[in-house]
């Protein structure tokens, strides 16, 4: 299997396979990390990053999260991730482990799914409204961006907390935008 630091988190895989074993789920291999389902259904991640190692759970924001151990990365929506780096602490954390992956299974027999954000529940900072008022060849080619991109650049924009800073931001993707690239897209 191909994961990013793999030789790194070689322990680390292991102990938590070996934590694993002993639920009823599936191991397979999905985006070259080891990955867990019940019916067809993702449960759970193994992913390797630089600094950490972590349990990924598709659905874990509908997770109660008691320990408060889930961590949302980026702007994901449904995932959250429960970080390591060291085999111990996994050992340390089993019982824990084993509860929230349980609770991840039972919600996925449940049917249960974060509802996504529609592009509307993502607002409009003032300055990207007034450079569409002044330009609504901009505003079109922005309407013209799939959901996902428009959402990805409305999150960008609004994450900058001076107005100045969102101007500049604006302003820099704006030949992006004009491409019909999303936001981390490269030429």
């Amino acid at each position: 299997m191909d994961m990013a630091y793999r030789e790194r988190w070689d322990a680390k895989i292991a102990e938590m396979r070996r934590l694993l074993a002993g639920l009823a789920m599936k191991e397979a291999c999905k985006w070259g990390k080891p990955t867990y389902t019940v019916d067809g259904k993702n449960i759970v991640i193994l992913q390797g990053f630089k600094a950490y190692f972590a349990l990924g759970f598709f659905q874990g924001a509908l997770l109660k999260d008691p320990e408060k151990v889930l961590v949302q990365l980026g702007q994901v929506q449904a995932g959250r991730v429960m970080k390591f780096t060291s085999a111990r602490e996994i050992t340390a954390k089993a019982s824990t482990i084993r509860a929230y992956v349980r609770e991840a299974i039972a919600v996925a027999k449940a049917g249960l799914r974060v509802e996504k954000r529609k592009t509307s529940d993502h607002p409009v900072p003032e300055e990207l409204a007034e450079r569409f008022r002044r330009d609504p060849r901009f505003e079109r080619a922005f309407e013209a961006l799939t959901p996902g991109r428009q959402r990805g650049y409305l999150y960008h924009f609004a994450s900058a907390k001076q107005p100045a800073t969102r101007v500049a931001r604006i302003e820099k993707a704006r030949p992006a935008i004009f491409e019909g690239r999303g936001f981390l897209e490269r030429r």
